[in-house]
């Protein structure tokens, strides 16, 4: 499907939940955020609906984010009734990877074909403060099941402040170019202040050839990551909310001062 900027769009971003088990400095406070209530919370049957609809609109490739999207409950089945839907070529998703160890295989066994990993740090240290927690440990078992579960090609997200220069960066690229991995340099976002780049590695924030909605966790589509407009499916129905964020896309971000990353999917 086209938007009025002749862009194709084929590509949806499912946030499947708001909750999270770490809390990354560059995406929740320390104390977190206001939770949304369960009765929010699209249900897998409304997720399916809403993926079933957008495939029949022309979207082929669908990503599961978060919030971190192996702390839902039931995430393999949700990913079984997706990997169902007749016309989705491309079903991955991103994690930050605590868990994956333990899901990988059974991941795969589900329908799911490859997956993103966030890596911002090899230090040990610095992952657990930027992570406010986090062990490395777990996600670099979690990368190891990823690749012997067959969930390829696996990409690793990796934030910089400055530039893929930083030494943390340049590790994480070795680490990768060592260990078969593909790599993408985030430039660090602020929804609120409307700042973003374009990924290196990657085609994220290049609004001329951006090709994407966004389901968020409470069933809005958004159009675009950088704008306060959504389209709430149980209020406008599936169809409805859908063909208007395709018309109502606008020709490059600005800033989004109602979303967390939390809830938005990033």
């Amino acid at each position: 499907m086209l938007d009025k900027y002749n862009r194709t769009l084929n590509y949806l971003r499912i946030s499947v939940t708001d909750r999270c088990n770490l809390r990354c400095t560059y995406c929740m406070p320390e104390g977190g955020v206001p939770m949304l209530s369960h009765s929010d919370i699209l249900s897998f049957e409304e997720i399916f609906a809403v993926t079933q609809e957008a495939v029949n609109m022309g979207i082929d490739k669908v990503r599961i984010t978060g919030g971190e999207p192996l702390v839902r409950k039931g995430i393999l089945a949700l990913i079984k009734m997706l990997a169902n839907i007749k016309g989705i070529k491309d079903l991955s998703m991103t994690t930050n990877g605590i868990f994956l160890e333990e899901f990988a295989e059974d991941l795969k066994n589900s329908g799911l074909h490859r997956i993103n990993i966030s890596l911002d740090t090899l230090d040990p240290e610095k992952f657990k403060a930027i992570t406010r927690g986090g062990d490395i440990n777990k996600v670099k078992a979690g990368i190891i099941a990823a690749k012997k579960a067959g969930l390829s090609p696996i990409k690793i997200n990796c934030v910089i402040n400055n530039s893929k220069e930083d030494d943390d960066a340049k590790q994480v690229k070795q680490f990768c170019i060592d260990n078969n991995l593909d790599v993408r340099f985030i430039h660090q976002m602020n929804l609120k202040t409307g700042h973003f780049a374009i990924v290196e590695g990657g085609d994220g924030g290049d609004c001329e050839r951006c090709n994407r909605l966004r389901l968020t966790a409470d069933g809005k589509i958004k159009p675009c990551l950088f704008n306060n407009m959504e389209f709430d499916i149980r209020k406008m129905g599936i169809k409805e909310a859908l063909q208007i964020a395709v018309n109502q896309k606008p020709e490059c971000g600005s800033f989004n001062g109602i979303n967390h990353f939390n809830n938005i999917g990033g």
